[in-house]
Parts: C-alpha cells; structure tokens; sequence
C-alpha cells in the first residue's frame, strides 16, 4: 500500500514579503497547482490516501478559488483516501462548516480518531491538539500492535512538554515512544526531517510543498511510504516537488576588486548549489571589502534579478580602510575620513562603517562610481 504524507500546504498565503504583486500572484497559484500536481502523482502512481498533517491552508478565510479548487481535488480523485488534520493556521476553516463533504475526505478531532485501510491492515489515527497536548491525550492513545500503525499530529517536537506553559503547538515525542507506532507523521516544521522513535517506529516531518521565503531554503516535497501489508515493513522516501526551490547563496568577495568579479564570485558560489533559473534567489556578500574597491550593488543584483525568478541580495561584509591613502588626500572624501578619525565620540570599531557609509552618500550624491 503505497501513501502520501504531507503538510504545511499553507494555500493562499499572501507572498508578498519579497515578491511584487504580480510575482506574489503567480506564486499563489504555482503553490495551489502543486497541491493539484501531487494528488494526480498519487494517481498516476498507485498512492491509495494522503496524509495532510496541518495547515493546509494558510489562515481561516481564503479565496472561493482556493475552496473551490481543493474541493475539486478530493471529487476528481475518488480513488484516493484524503486523511486531513488541521494545524494552527487552519483552525475552524470552511471544511469545518461544509455540509456534504466528499465521501474521501477523513477528519480529525481533538480526540483520538482510528481510520482502517488494507482491509484493517493498516490504521490511521490522529487528533488536533489544539489545547490538549496533555498527558490525559497521549496516555489515551491506545493502538493495536497486530496492525501497521501511522498516528498523524501537528506540532513542534519536544521532550519535554512540562515545562513549556503553552502546549497547544507541541509534540511530546517521549509520550509516544513504546506506544506500537510503525510511523508517526508530522506537520509543523517545514523542512524534512526523520528520526528513530523507538525499536518499532519512526517519526518523520515531510516539511511543505513549496518554500515561501528564505528560512525555508532548498529541496521541498513530500514522503512516499510504501508499506508491505503481509509482513508489516516499510519502505519510504522524500520525494521532491516543489516547482521552484529557494536558495541562500554566500559569497565571500573579499579578494574581488570589481562588481564583475563579485558577480564571478556569486555564480562559483550558485554552481555548487545546482541552482536553476526558474529558482529563488537570495544572494549574501561576505568578507572583509576596502571601500576603496569598485562595487556597485545595484548592478550585481540587475544581473542576477533577470536570469532569477526572484533575486535579493544582502550586504554582509565589513568594510576594510586603508586610512594612509585619505592622510593627505585633499578631496571631500579625504576631508571626511579625516574627520571621522579624529571623531573622539565615534567608537573606533565603528568608524569603518561610518567611514563606507559616508563615502557611499558622497559618491551618490556626485552621481560617481567608488573608484
């Protein structure tokens, strides 16, 4: 029996912290299209139900296109078993209130919830914490051990619930061990991850679909578990997914004495990632740079934004000053540095940066390019 585990959907979720209306848009309905792209894998591939582990979407009230689309998803798909557990940003969403919901579609609530497949072979439980992720839940959880069985929950892994006051977000990984869990599937934490529960099970984040923004760098997708229902073993893997990746690309240019060589020194950098071109891109210059040097960061990033789908970039570096060369220079600019260093209220790690930022304005200012 082959199934699905994904989570952290987020659809309609606004993007518009980095993109422009327009990119925020599209990007709208790449992710929404790649939640339509994987139930038609599943179908194309034999998957027999999908596990949703929270936050589909992205808040409570989302677009007639979204409600209308996922809805059209479980209907077209009426092979396909859809088990769906809300999280913290889909709580009390139009499922909830919706009257004829499609025969395939398989909810959850805040107590414990069995589903049979494989003729009882496999079972699927869950419950939505939501204020009770309490001792009273897990202690509640009682499974038989004959049978393949994936609890679903929403929450942030912990061993130690007790000590935290606020525990509606929160796994407790040590309430569930030795609990006859083959694998314990969850949503949350937006990048893959898989770990030894106990001697029986696993635990395994599948991360989200698609990234959003650059704390949610690389591969994204979603688990394939297929699981031999005679023997009860597993197989699985992390399938990726996603139509366009997101990328931090670190480039140190303390060496470049040009914008061009700084670009060099971003595209060494992008050719040991594999990154593409349909892909996101946030580029962070690092290192020690003379302010001095020829750099203008409005060029490097023009270069990058039309080769990228998307491209930012961040100015890490610390500015190096040579200040024998402004001791008898007779310019604006020697007069400023001048100025700086006899500054005695300007402590003297920061006068670097006063210095950069000075000659930078200057420069703007006179309409030149740091020579």
């Amino acid at each position: 029996m082959k199934i699905i585990h994904c989570a952290d959907l987020h659809l309609d979720s606004k993007q518009e912290a980095n993109l422009t209306k327009e990119q925020a848009k599209l990007r709208k309905g790449e992710i929404l299209n790649t939640f339509v792209r994987m139930a038609d894998y599943a179908s194309e591939t034999g998957v027999s139900a999908i596990l949703i582990c929270g936050d589909m979407f992205d808040k409570s009230n989302i677009s007639a296109t979204v409600r209308n689309t996922v809805k059209n998803v479980f209907l077209t798909h009426p092979d396909i078993h859809f088990y769906y557990l809300k999280g913290n940003h889909d709580n009390d969403n139009f499922l909830d209130n919706e009257e004829n919901l499609p025969s395939n579609l398989y909810m959850f609530r805040s107590e414990w919830t069995t589903y049979s497949e494989a003729d009882g072979a496999v079972s699927i439980t869950g419950a939505e914490l939501g204020g009770n992720g309490s001792g009273r839940l897990y202690n509640s959880l009682l499974l038989d051990g004959e049978n393949f069985n994936i609890v679903m929950l929403h929450g942030q892994e912990s061993e130690n619930v007790s000590s935290k006051k606020d525990k509606t977000e929160l796994v407790n990984i040590k309430a569930l061990k030795n609990k006859s869990i083959d694998y314990l599937a969850l949503g949350h934490i937006h990048t893959f991850k898989e770990e030894r529960l106990d001697a029986r099970g696993i635990y395994c984040y599948s991360g989200c679909l698609e990234g959003r923004g650059f704390d949610e760098c690389g591969e994204k997708g979603f688990v394939l578990l297929d699981i031999d229902t005679v023997n009860g073993t597993l197989t699985h893997d992390f399938i990726p997914f996603a139509q366009r990746r997101l990328y931090t690309a670190e480039a140190d240019i303390s060496s470049c004495d040009t914008s061009d060589d700084v670009i060099d020194e971003v595209n060494r950098s992008l050719r040991r990632m594999n990154c593409m071109d349909t892909d996101m891109l946030k580029i962070v210059l690092v290192g020690d740079t003379d302010i001095s040097r020829e750099r203008d960061d409005a060029y490097i990033l023009a270069v990058f934004s039309e080769r990228f789908f998307f491209a930012k970039l961040e100015d890490g570096t610390s500015p190096k000053v040579n200040y024998e060369d402004y001791k008898l220079d007779r310019s604006l600019k020697g007069e400023f540095v001048r100025c700086v260093l006899e500054d005695p209220e300007i402590p003297d790690e920061d006068k670097p940066y006063v210095i950069k930022y000075g000659i930078d304005a200057i420069l703007s200012k006179n309409g030149g390019h740091k020579k």
